[in-house]
């Protein structure tokens, strides 16, 4: 590769189960970093929920297609969990979610190689594809030669971005009956697939910031940012109160 890695600025990805607060623990890591030096926000979540949710707010046909985007991504889940290939619209719709991503990912590497700081909430993995902001279509299921093609093009581009390993993840660890409570409107058993993946995930051998974030959300900031500090001091940034 012709970029310097280890030249970019900081990296760091906030992860977690839906309900662990994985947006209000970023957003408030993002306003403490800042005290270092320049920092933005990156989201690299799939994003299919917020798009569906925004288009249900359009007049007349927006509750029709926010509905059926939500319900193509869920086919392309439910057929990556038995290895076979969904259709090719619903494909279609993974992969524009795909490059969504790719493009949010490259503008976050953009603002790092200007020296700016960048948490993301969230971060793409490939530990477990059609979960966990993973990769949405199976490269090793059969059936229709242009699903198969979308799914070689897709497995590349989450190659790449996760070869670009944080430099930590704070992982926020939330046990099934808080996210439940907090996220009432999730069905508990993705909830739970989700608690039980997320000690799992290794991000490439990144370093990792183990946060119980049923805990208040003062101790929570306050682990991150102890976790946060000795990175910063690692990667030569003085300290602010010097």
């Amino acid at each position: 590769m012709s970029d310097d890695r280890s030249a970019m600025a900081p990296l760091i990805a906030v992860i977690g189960c839906d309900g662990s607060g994985k947006s209000t623990v970023s957003e408030r890591i993002l306003d403490w970093i800042r005290r270092y030096g320049p920092a933005e926000a990156a989201h690299l979540g799939k994003q299919s929920g917020n798009i569906g949710r925004a288009l249900t707010r359009l007049p007349i046909i927006g509750s029709m297609i926010g509905n059926l985007i939500r319900r193509k991504s869920d086919q392309v889940t439910h057929s990556h969990a038995k290895n076979k290939t969904p259709g090719i619209f619903p494909a279609i719709v993974i992969y524009v979610f795909t490059l969504r991503r790719l493009l949010r990912f490259r503008r976050m590497l953009a603002l790092r190689r200007q020296g700016l700081i960048i948490v993301t909430d969230r971060y793409p993995q490939l530990e477990f594809p059609g979960a966990y902001d993973g990769p949405g279509l199976s490269v090793s299921a059969e059936g229709n030669f242009i699903v198969r093609w979308l799914a070689r093009r897709e497995q590349a581009a989450f190659e790449w971005m996760t070869s670009y390993r944080p430099d930590i993840v704070i992982r926020l660890n939330v046990d099934l009956d808080t996210a439940c409570l907090r996220k009432p409107d999730h069905r508990r058993e993705a909830l739970r697939e989700k608690v039980a993946i997320t000690p799992r995930l290794k991000f490439m051998g990144a370093r990792i910031a183990e946060i119980d974030s049923s805990r208040p959300l003062d101790e929570v900031l306050t682990a991150a940012k102890l976790a946060l500090t000795d990175l910063m001091s690692a990667r030569g940034y003085p300290s602010p109160s010097a």
